[in-house]
Formats: structure tokens, sequence, C-alpha cells
């Protein structure tokens, strides 16, 4: 009987030791590494043009023109856009004037957009055809849709996934 209570005993104990490693294991793999940074926008961006034009079955020649072009379109757009500031919870309403202000300014930087997407289409088709451009603006937004769910997958969204309602004016 005491040898049955010792084996029981070792067996416990090695369970013990056992799901300790696992939970250990299964810790230092949840944690994020410190040597591995995120990328930058303009790896990302060159990442991006050579998915597509592997996607697109592109020529070594085609592609080597559409990753520089591309990645040189990408800089003029994030030229635009400055990266965005968190929204402050304490911040007071905006006057008439300046949500007009605001949204003037969004309608100017939505017009220097389409300059720089119309300069770059036609950059586009010095080397590629009508249909294969029309391919690489699909490519393109699916890949934004796939990173902003991705981004949304992190907890940067809304947990419900619904718009927020629109406070009245007379607020």
């Amino acid at each position: 009987h005491l040898k049955r209570k010792e084996i029981m005993q070792k067996l416990i104990r090695s369970f013990v030791i056992a799901l300790i490693m696992t939970v250990a294991c299964a810790a230092s793999f949840a944690q994020p590494n410190p040597t591995q940074k995120r990328i930058s926008r303009e790896q990302l961006a060159e990442l991006q043009a050579k998915h597509i034009a592997h996607e697109l079955a592109f020529t070594d020649e085609v592609t080597e023109k559409f990753v520089k072009t591309f990645c040189d379109y990408q800089k003029e757009i994030w030229a635009l856009r400055p990266r965005r500031q968190p929204a402050k919870a304490n911040k007071p309403r905006m006057s008439e004037q300046d949500s007009e202000a605001r949204i003037k300014q969004r309608f100017e930087r939505s017009e220097k957009i389409l300059e720089i997407r119309q300069k770059y289409y036609r950059e586009y088709s010095k080397f590629l055809t009508q249909a294969q451009i029309e391919q690489v603006y699909k490519q393109e937004r699916l890949t934004r849709a796939r990173l902003a769910k991705r981004k949304n997958k992190g907890g940067k969204g809304k947990a419900d996934g619904k718009p927020r309602k629109m406070r009245p004016n007379n607020e």
C-alpha cells in the first residue's frame, strides 16, 4: 500500500511539473518579441507592391518598374496625410467656423489625392495595360480592406461594429 502511495505522489508531482512547464511555455510564446520591430510604411508599401506584381504575374522588368512607381505613389499620398493624432476625450466642441475649415481642408486633401492618383495612372499607363491597371487598383483595395480588418481585430475598432449615433445639434 505504501508503494502505491509513493507512485501516486510521483505521478501527481510529474503531472504538476508538466502543467507548470506547459503554462510557462505558452506564456512565453504569448509575449511580444522586443527584438521584432514593426515594419516601416515604406517596407509595407514595397511588400504590397511585390504582392500585387506577383498576383498579376508581371514580368521581372515590369515588376521592377511597378514597385518603384507604387512606392513613389504611396510616399506622395503619405505626405498629404500626417499620422492621425489620438482623439482627446475632453475635446471642446468646435465652432461652426472650425467645422467649416476642417471640411474644406478635407476637400482640398481629396482633390490633391485625386491629382496624385491621376498622375500615377499616367505613369502606370506607360508600362501596364488598362486591364492590368484596373487589377492593380482592385488588389490595392483588397489589401487595404485586409489590413483594416486585421487592425480592427486588434481591438482598435468598436466592439459591436455598429456606427456611433450622432448627437443632435441642439446640445
